[in-house]
Formats: C-alpha cells, sequence, structure tokens
C-alpha cells in the first residue's frame, strides 16, 4: 500500500509540474484567466456590499456572515477549478474522440489518470484570495475559533470539493450514454452559484432540489457554520453522509460507463 501511494504520488508530481512548465510557457494566457477569476472573485464580493446597503439580514445571515459564507464558496471552487475542473470536462471529449484509450493505457487507475492529467494554475493563484476574504470576515465578526474549529472547517471543505468532484464526474459520466456532455459545463457552474446562498433561504422545491437532491448549498453553509457557531454534530453529519454517498454514485456510474465503453478503433 504505501508503494502504490507512492508511485501515484509521483505520477501526480510528474502531471502539476508539466502544468506548471505549460502555463509558463504561455504567460500571457496564464496571467489573463488568473485575472478573469480574480475579477469574477471582486465581483462576489461586492454584491454583497451592495446588497448589505440596503438591509442588515439576509435569512438571519449578517454582512460579515454572509461574506464569510461567499468566501468559503470561492475557497471551494478555487480548489475544484485548479485541481479537477478542465480534466473532468475532457473526458466528455476523449470519449467521443477515441482519445480515452490513452489514459486506459497509461500506468494507473483509469480514474486517478483522467482527474490527474492538468493542473489549472490560475485557479490555485486564487485561492489566498478566497482565503483572504474568510479570514477578513472572521476578523470583523470577531471569531476566535479553536483549532478544533480550524480543523472541521478544513475538513468540511475537503468534504465540499469531494461533493462537486463526485456530482460533476457523476454527470460527466453519462457520455458513456449519451455519447455528448455539451452545455453541461454551463450548467453545472451555474449550479455551483447557489452554494453562495444561506440554507435558510430556500423553502419548498428549490430547498428539496439544491440542499437535499443535489446538495450544492451545503458544501459552503456547514463550513460557514462551524467557524460562526461552532461545532454542530447534525450539519457534521449530514456533509460527510452526502459526500459518502455521492462519491459511491459517482463511482458506480463511471465504472458502469467504463464497461460499457468501447473505444474509437474497436
Amino acid at each position: 500500500m504505501p508503494a502504490t501511494f507512492a508511485r501515484y504520488a509521483r505520477i501526480w508530481l510528474a502531471s502539476i509540474r508539466y502544468s506548471l512548465v505549460r502555463a509558463m510557457m504561455f504567460r500571457g494566457d496564464f496571467l489573463m484567466w488568473a485575472l478573469v477569476e480574480f475579477f469574477w472573485m471582486s465581483v462576489n464580493v461586492l454584491l454583497v456590499g451592495i446588497i448589505y446597503e440596503h438591509t442588515d439580514s439576509i435569512a438571519g445571515w449578517s454582512k460579515y456572515e454572509m461574506l464569510l459564507l461567499v468566501g468559503s464558496t470561492l475557497l471551494v471552487q478555487r480548489l475544484l477549478m485548479a485541481f479537477f475542473w478542465s480534466n473532468l470536462f475532457e473526458l466528455g471529449r476523449n470519449v467521443r474522440s477515441g482519445h480515452f484509450d490513452f489514459f486506459l493505457a497509461q500506468p494507473g487507475a483509469p480514474l486517478f489518470m483522467i482527474s490527474t492529467r492538468k493542473f489549472d494554475l490560475d485557479g490555485l493563484v486564487n485561492v489566498p484570495v478566497a482565503l483572504a476574504v474568510v479570514l477578513y470576515a472572521a476578523h470583523q465578526l470577531q471569531l476566535h475559533p479553536g483549532p478544533g474549529q480550524i480543523a472541521a472547517y478544513v475538513l468540511f471543505i475537503a468534504c465540499g470539493l469531494a461533493l462537486h468532484f463526485a456530482t460533476l464526474l457523476t454527470i460527466i459520466s453519462l457520455v458513456f450514454w449519451l455519447q455528448s456532455a455539451k452545455g453541461i459545463e454551463i450548467g453545472y457552474f451555474s449550479l455551483t452559484e447557489f452554494s453562495r446562498l444561506p440554507r435558510e433561504s430556500l423553502r419548498g422545491i428549490t430547498a428539496v432540489i439544491f440542499v437535499y437532491a443535489l446538495p450544492v448549498v451545503i458544501v459552503s453553509n456547514v463550513p460557514a457554520r462551524v467557524l460562526i457557531h461552532g461545532f454542530e454534530p447534525v450539519y457534521a453529519a449530514w456533509l460527510l453522509a452526502a459526500t459518502v454517498f455521492w462519491v459511491a454514485v459517482a463511482l458506480t456510474v463511471f465504472h458502469a460507463g467504463l464497461r460499457r465503453y468501447a473505444s474509437a478503433s474497436s
């Protein structure tokens, strides 16, 4: 087991080095996308300030509590963009073109080789910006989280990342049957925008869809709540259970599609 883990770590590090070298070869493209993402994050933060000029509370969340929530959302999204976004969306194109055979021939599990092929530096460079938003909001709220709360926050951010990865993998894996994944990228990115909303603001059918069926809201609400209100067992169990469930679904769907896959040359 340690030897296998070390081998996969070396493969991932090699992919990261390749991606970094490629990013530096096209510095203009890298800087442009980094600035685009920074601008988009700034708009999200400024929007909170504009809204709270006209109200003191939204669904029981104050201005800086909302800012902490938005910062947590941006943190998960930047990590997703840096490590997995491009890789998963290339899966659909690779299956249609037959280039997916390349991953099957590589010295590692197909899902690992697909998920770690590329690393987007422009997404990672804005992670400190998202973290700065969280720290600023926590400072304004005069929060002083202990080591346990900080550890729980990191765990819940990791769960949010795993949830996004699993949900996205499940949807993209449908390409094994549908032979097309057009529109999924924009559609799923639109869904992630709901993670900026407080859980309490959703009612009726929207709560059923975006809180329970597709838990895009809890990926940011639970980490934010652990800093604001402390550790809440019910919310922690909810997020952990949703993560385990969606990871299991994603693996099942992906491997079912893998068994169905026929290469372009067959």
